[in-house]
C-alpha cells in the first residue's frame, strides 16, 4: 500500500519538459543539459518515493505498536485490515477475518434499539463512543471500550469505518471487586455493616402482615485471648469458621458481620418465639470449635430486637440492638439480653450524645479542628502542626474527644468524621499556603474504623486535587492498636502505596500499644511519636529516662524521627534536647489553638519579617 506522491513540484514539471527536448535537440551540450534536468526530475520523484515509504512504514510500525486494536471497514462494514492487537484480543488473524463484517463478532447481548442507535448515531455525527459486547474467536464473550469514525470521500459519501477498541474484561473484574469489597467482609464473604443496613432496610420494606424480623447482633467473648495464645491468623481461621456455622444454622436468614468479633442475624417468621430462638442461637454457637488440635469453647454475648415492635427504621433498630448488646456485656459477658425501653432510658445520655453528634455531623458547624504545632526543643523552631478534632456542643460546651469519639467508633460515625477532619484540614492548609503562612506539615488521625469503613484513598486524593496540595503537604497518624487491628486487614501494601504517592506517616502513642517492633521494620513509617506517658515524670523517673534514650536510639538506627509528646516544663525539654530528640509537641510551646489565634500569633514575626 503507497501513499499519494504528488507531481505538483517544479523540479517534476522541468524534468518532463525538458525530457522531449533530449530527444529532439541536436545540439549534444543542450541535449546534456536537458537529460541532467530530467535526471534531477527522477531523482526528486525517487527521494518523494522513499520518504512516503518510510512515512507510511513509521505509521504502520505505530499501528502495530499499539495495544488498541484498530479494524479498517468498507463502507459495508467489511473487514479489509487489522492490526497485531486485534489478533491478541480476539484471537482471529488477519487472513481469518478480513472480508468478514465486523457485526459478526457482536455478542448477543445488546438488542435492536441498541443497534440502530449506533448506526443512526454514527451516519448522522460521523463517530460513536461506547461500551459493546464481542466474542472471542473461542467463543468467550468480553467487554469493549470501542470508538468508530466514519470516514467519507469528496462528495460526503462514507467509504470507510475506522473501529479502535481496548478489552476492558479486567477494569469490570477491578469494579466488581470494589463493588464486592465495598460490601463484603474480606474475611468471611458474609455482609459488611453497610450492606446490612441495606439488606434490614429493604426486608423491613417488604414485610407482610403477620411477619416480623428476629435481630440478633452476637459478639465472641475472648477472641484477643485466642489471638494471643494461638496467634492471628488462628483466630481468622476461628472467625470464619464460626461464620460458617452461624450461617448454616441460620439458612435462609442475613447473616453477617459488622467486624472485629460481631455477627449479626436478620431472619423474617411469622412465629412468636424470638426468645426461644435467641437461646438455642446462644447454646449452638457456644458449641466447641476445633481449632489447630484445640478445642475451643467460645462465649458469645447477644442483643437482640424484634422489628416492627421495637422498631421500624434500620437505623433506629442498630442502636437498640447496640444498646442492649453492651448492657448485656455489662452484666458479665456470656449473656443475651432483649432491648427493651428501659435500657433506652438507661442508656438515654449516651444515645442522646450521639444524636447530637450525627446532627453536628450534618450541619458542620458545632465541629472545629484546632492545630498544636511542634517544634525543635533547641532552637523553638516551627516544623509542623497536629490536627486535633474539637466538638462545641451549643448547650454543653466543648466537649472532651475522650466522650464522643469511643460513641461515633460504636455508632459508625468514625468514617464521616474522619472524612470531615480530612475535608477541612486541607481546606485549612490550602489557605495558609496561599496566605503567606509558614509552610508546615499538618497531621491527621486515622483510626482503624476509617480504614475499614471507608475509602482513605480516595477521599486523601480527591481532597488533594480539589485543593491543589501536594501529599508532602498532609502527614498520617496511625495509633498501634490501628495497625494491628485485623479489621483493616494487612497494612502493609496500602501504606506502602500511601508513602509512594508522598504522604509521610506516623506512629501515635508509640509504647502504649501493643508495642510490636517487627512492622517498625516492614512497614513504611517516617516518625513514631512517643507517648506523653513517658515524658511526664522526666528527668526524675530512671526507667522513662531509659526508655525515652532507647526509644531515640532505636529509631535513629532506623533512620526514623521521633515526636515527643506532652512536654510541658523546660526541664523535660533540656533533657529531650540532651538525648538527642529533634521534634517536640506539648503546653510548653503550645496549647491546641483555633486556626484564627494561630493565625493571630504567627501574625506578628510574619510582619517583622516583611518589614525587614
Amino acid at each position: 500500500m503507497w501513499l499519494p506522491i504528488s507531481l505538483n513540484r517544479p523540479l517534476v514539471w522541468v524534468a518532463l519538459a525538458a525530457l522531449p527536448a533530449c530527444i529532439w535537440l541536436t545540439d549534444a551540450m543542450l541535449r546534456m543539459v536537458a537529460a541532467s534536468l530530467v535526471i534531477f526530475g527522477v531523482w526528486d520523484v525517487w527521494r518523494q518515493v522513499r520518504q512516503q515509504r518510510q512515512r507510511y512504514q513509521l505509521s504502520q510500525s505505530a499501528i502495530n505498536l499499539a495495544s488498541d486494536a484498530i479494524v479498517v471497514c468498507d463502507a459495508d462494514n467489511r473487514i479489509m485490515a487489522v492490526n497485531p492487537a486485534f489478533t491478541e484480543i480476539t484471537g482471529y488473524n488477519s487472513q481469518e477475518i478480513v472480508g468478514r463484517k465486523l457485526e459478526t463478532l457482536a455478542a448477543p447481548r445488546h438488542d435492536k434499539a441498541f443497534y440502530q442507535n449506533f448506526w443512526s448515531t454514527l451516519k448522522a455525527t460521523g463517530r460513536w463512543e461506547g461500551e459493546m459486547w464481542n466474542h472471542r474467536k473461542h467463543g468467550d464473550e468480553y467487554p469493549e471500550w470501542l470508538k468508530v469514525r466514519a470516514v467519507t470521500d469528496k462528495q460526503g459519501n462514507i467509504s470507510h469505518f475506522i473501529s479502535l477498541f481496548t478489552d476492558i474484561s479486567a477494569q469490570k473484574a477491578r469494579e466488581h471487586d470494589l463493588r464486592r469489597i465495598g460490601y463484603e467482609d474480606p474475611l468471611t464473604g458474609l455482609p459488611n455493616r453497610r450492606r446490612l443496613h441495606d439488606l434490614m432496610t429493604s426486608r423491613l420494606r417488604h414485610l407482610r402482615a403477620g411477619e416480623s424480623l428476629d435481630i440478633a447482633l452476637i459478639d465472641i467473648d475472648g477472641l484477643k485471648s485466642v489471638n494471643d495464645s494461638l496467634g492471628v491468623e488462628q483466630g481468622d481461621r476461628l472467625l470464619a469458621r464460626f461464620a460458617q456455622r452461624l450461617a448454616g444454622y441460620v439458612a435462609g436468614s442475613v447473616v453477617g458481620r459488622l467486624g472485629g468479633d460481631e455477627f449479626m442475624v436478620i431472619r423474617t417468621t411469622t412465629f412468636d418465639d424470638h426468645d426461644p430462638w435467641i437461646v438455642s442461637l446462644r447454646e449452638h454457637m457456644c458449641r466447641p470449635f476445633e481449632v489447630s488440635d484445640h478445642l475451643l469453647r467460645l462465649g458469645v454475648t447477644i442483643g437482640s430486637c424484634r422489628a416492627p415492635e421495637d422498631g421500624r427504621d434500620s437505623g433506629i433498630l442498630f442502636q437498640r440492638l447496640e444498646s442492649a448488646l453492651y448492657s448485656a456485656k455489662r452484666l458479665g459477658r456470656n449473656h443475651s439480653l432483649r432491648f427493651r425501653p428501659a435500657l433506652d432510658k438507661q442508656d438515654n445520655p449516651q444515645l442522646a450524645l450521639v444524636s447530637d453528634l450525627r446532627a453536628a455531623l450534618i450541619s458542620g458547624d458545632q465541629l472545629e479542628l484546632h492545630y498544636q504545632t511542634q517544634h525543635h526543643p533547641g532552637t523553638g523552631e516551627l516544623l509542623g502542626m497536629e490536627a486535633l478534632l474539637r466538638w462545641r456542643h451549643p448547650l454543653d460546651g466543648m466537649i472532651s474527644p475522650g466522650d464522643f469519639i469511643p460513641l461515633a467508633e460504636r455508632h459508625g460515625l468514625m468514617a464521616e468524621l474522619g472524612s470531615w477532619v480530612i475535608e477541612k484540614a486541607c481546606a485549612q492548609q490550602a489557605h495558609w499556603q496561599h496566605s503567606g503562612m509558614p509552610k508546615l506539615i499538618i497531621w491527621i488521625n486515622i483510626s482503624a474504623l476509617q480504614l475499614f469503613q471507608g475509602d482513605l484513598e480516595t477521599q486523601l486524593n480527591t481532597c488533594l486535587k480539589r485543593y491543589q496540595l501536594e501529599p508532602s503537604q498532609i502527614g498520617l497518624e496511625l495509633t498501634e492498636s490501628v495497625l494491628l487491628d485485623e479489621r483493616a486487614g494487612d497494612m502493609g501494601p496500602r501504606l506502602k502505596t500511601l508513602s509512594e504517592q508522598g504522604y509521610a506517616i506516623a506512629i501515635d502513642d508509640f509504647g502504649t500499644g501493643y508495642s510490636s517492633l517487627g512492622y517498625l521494620k516492614r512497614l513504611p513509617v517516617d516518625k513514631i511519636k512517643l507517648d506523653r506517658a513517658f515524658i511526664r515524670e522526666l528527668p526524675n523517673s530512671k526507667a522513662d529516662a531509659a526508655i525515652v534514650k532507647a526509644v531515640l536510639a532505636m529509631a535513629a538506627g532506623m533512620g526514623l524521627d521521633v515526636i515527643a509528646e506532652g512536654v510541658e516544663t523546660q526541664e523535660q525539654c533540656q533533657f529531650l534536647v540532651d538525648a538527642g530528640c529533634t521534634i517536640v509537641q506539648g503546653f510548653y510551646f503550645a496549647r491546641p489553638l483555633p486556626a484564627a489565634e494561630l493565625e493571630q500569633r504567627w501574625a506578628p514575626p510574619l510582619l517583622a519579617a516583611a518589614a525587614v
